[in-house]
């Protein structure tokens, strides 16, 4: 076993890991951490990564590691938000020097933001094409035995969803690493379809625990009991879901490479290292000899060898990393640098003046819209690294050069 560097606190229930030394850790964070610690069926303990902070349903950055249940708002409503990266053949001197009509293609390649009510939505697809229908192939008939098990669900956005991004803090971007080696990283997850599904059981685990008189820390820990007809249900559903977000990556990624041969005109290879990771998502794995469900709320699997992705902020530094298995964090890392401000004091406290000078040598927007997405909104990603040093080790460091944000 690695040794830890992280501190444990027990505050009436199962203990809480924290890799956090040389980050803030919010005191609202901590207290939701504590509820969360104390549902009866948490196996062990819990881990909790340096990138820490309060969230809906559940602390993002954390670990949960359960026996016989799933809290759902624990996954959460962005179920299988997660990471893609891919290297190619390309080299900085590669690039364009007009990275504003990279972007643009970009930009033009994958769907992306989010229209008002009554127009049609930009961030979706009009009409999928057959890149799309194909990925939708592969999902389509549990979707359909879902929804009629289901029948809420079916009016959703999903097929016209799949190789979308999103908005927020998703997002694609070209980037060099330390060699000038040109990577595209993209971020997103299930989309419409995984946002309903997500928010349909959460009310369903609530109305669980009204009929049953149960009793909790917080109304977000409504949780299923593994054996219930609700449980079932959902463990198929929320497989469903990161599937779609596994795929939803996959096609954004091979429409990202399209718009970059569209703009380089150079033969190039974007298959030499990809990895594909979640981050909000929760899994039946082994740890300790004994099959338990984890939940990874904004964190990514680290087993010894295999890789995972921590990106930074807009202008800050991103990781291809490898895991080091590290058993005491059940095998998990953070998933970026984690943010200290909401996005509404972000947009109080900083101009655009300020995130212009944040976002220096990055082609992106500048503007209003994109403020709380400002790299001084999020923790200093060098001392989120190096809290987990004994998580994680980098394989490669990345830098964008372009971004396009939903």
């Amino acid at each position: 076993m690695q040794p830890s560097n992280h501190n444990v606190i027990q505050e009436g229930g199962a203990p809480i890991r924290l890799w956090t030394q040389g980050v803030p850790v919010e005191d609202q964070a901590r207290e939701q951490l504590i509820n969360t610690s104390k549902m009866p069926f948490i196996y062990k303990w819990m881990a909790v990564m340096p990138d820490v902070h309060l969230g809906m349903g559940a602390t993002i950055g954390s670990v949960i590691p359960t026996k016989e249940a799933i809290i759902p708002a624990a996954v959460g409503v962005d179920i299988g938000c997660g990471m893609m990266a891919v290297q190619t053949t390309l080299t900085a001197n590669d690039l364009p020097d007009n990275l504003y009509a990279l972007r643009t293609e970009l930009e033009k390649a994958i769907p992306h933001g989010r229209t008002p009510r009554g127009r049609r939505d930009t961030g979706s697809w009009t009409n999928p094409d057959d890149t799309v229908l194909k990925g939708w192939g592969t999902l389509a008939d549990d979707f359909n035995y879902l929804c009629q098990k289901h029948p809420r669900l079916k009016n959703t956005n999903n097929l016209k969803h799949l190789g979308t991004l999103g908005t927020g803090n998703h997002f694609v971007e070209v980037c060099l690493d330390e060699t000038n080696q040109v990577w595209i990283m993209l971020h997103s997850g299930s989309r419409g379809v995984g946002n309903a599904i997500g928010r349909y059981f959460i009310e369903l685990a609530r109305e669980d625990m009204r009929k049953w008189f149960i009793n909790l820390p917080d109304k977000d820990l409504a949780y299923f009991s593994e054996g219930t007809e609700h449980f079932d249900d959902y463990w198929f559903a929320v497989g469903w879901a990161q599937r779609f977000a596994f795929k939803n990556r996959e096609i954004m990624m091979e429409n990202a490479i399209k718009a970059l041969r569209q703009i380089i005109t150079k033969p190039f290879d974007a298959a030499v290292k990809a990895v594909n990771c979640h981050h909000n998502y929760v899994e039946k794995e082994e740890h300790y000899g004994e099959s338990v469900f984890v939940t990874r709320k904004g964190a990514v699997r680290a087993r010894i060898g295999e890789y995972g992705i921590i990106p930074g902020s807009m202008g800050a530094k991103s990781f291809i990393v490898k895991g080091k298995g590290n058993e005491e964090s059940f095998c998990s890392c953070s998933h970026g640098a984690g943010r200290v401000m909401s996005r509404t004091q972000a947009k109080k406290q900083f101009t655009v003046a300020d995130q212009i000078a944040q976002t220096e040598g990055v082609e992106c927007r500048k503007d209003a819209s994109v403020i709380d997405e400002i790299p001084a909104a999020y923790k200093n990603i060098d001392d989120v690294m190096h809290a987990q040093r004994d998580l994680v080790e980098v394989v490669h460091t990345l830098r964008q050069v372009v971004c396009v944000k939903g």
